[in-house]
């Protein structure tokens, strides 16, 4: 969004009455709980589909393959 249409939305925001404020205010808070939401389905569909790929699946093969001798480094599990 650029700076001029910004500049238009909170100059009409000036004008808006304390109930009208507060309306906008919880419809924005609507929005961003919609949002938030939307893009953490959307983030969990993506790591689905990643642990689903099988290329994914046997680039993990190697890495634990590669790393399978620190295993016992008295560490243990957290």
């Amino acid at each position: 969004m650029n700076v001029s249409v910004i500049s238009q939305i909170e100059g009409q925001i000036n004008r808006l009455s304390l109930n009208e404020l507060l309306w906008l205010m919880e419809r924005l808070a609507h929005q961003i709980r919609k949002k938030t939401t939307e893009e953490k389905e959307d983030w969990d569909e993506q790591l689905a589909l990643m642990a689903a790929d099988p290329d994914i699946q046997h680039e993990l093969k190697l890495i634990e393959a590669e790393f399978a001798s620190a295993e016992m480094d008295g560490l243990g599990e957290l």
